[in-house]
């Protein structure tokens, strides 16, 4: 995956993420939350022997990333 894309679907999962937990946060917040989402959710995926075979499918696992990225962050505060 091109940088470019990888961080499209960065800052679409962190939107995705943030949306969907009520958290209102600026751009830079939204795809570094994201990127690092994009990582877990592709660990995670893979320990699970998922995979993503499309755009929309990389979407929604660095989505579930970015959630529970968030969900730990707002547990550790």
């Amino acid at each position: 995956m091109s940088l470019i894309i990888f961080l499209v679907v960065g800052l679409i999962a962190g939107a995705l993420a943030s949306w969907i937990l009520g958290r209102q946060q600026d751009l830079l917040v939204n795809l570094l939350i994201g990127i690092i989402g994009a990582v877990v959710g592709g660990l995670l995926a893979g320990l699970l022997g998922l995979g993503a075979y499309n755009l929309i499918g990389e979407i929604i696992i660095a989505t579930v990333g970015a959630i529970i990225c968030i969900l730990v962050w707002q547990r550790m505060r």
